[in-house]
C-alpha cells in the first residue's frame, strides 16, 4: 500500500512494483484533473499546501508512525 497525506491519495497492489506504478499513475491523474478543471490552486490549498514565491509546497510531516493492530471477527 502507498499513501501520501500531501495529496490524500492511496493505492495498493500485489507487489511493490505494482504499487509504485499505480501510485505514480494516481498522482499523475490527480494533477492532470485539477489542471484540466482549473482547480489546482483550490485543491492544493484545501490539502494544506502553501504557495511561496510562485512555488507550491506541501506541509512538512512532523512524525511518521506505523501501528499494528489485530481484531477478531
Amino acid at each position: 500500500m502507498a499513501y501520501t497525506p500531501a495529496l490524500d491519495l492511496s493505492t495498493s497492489g500485489r507487489t511493490f512494483a505494482q504499487v509504485k506504478k499505480r501510485f505514480s499513475e494516481a498522482v499523475a491523474i490527480f494533477f492532470e484533473e485539477v489542471e484540466r478543471m482549473g482547480t489546482a490552486d483550490e485543491a492544493l490549498t484545501n490539502l494544506g499546501w502553501q504557495k511561496v514565491k510562485q512555488e507550491w509546497r506541501p506541509l512538512t510531516p512532523i512524525v511518521h508512525e506505523i501501528q499494528e493492530f489485530q481484531f477478531s471477527t
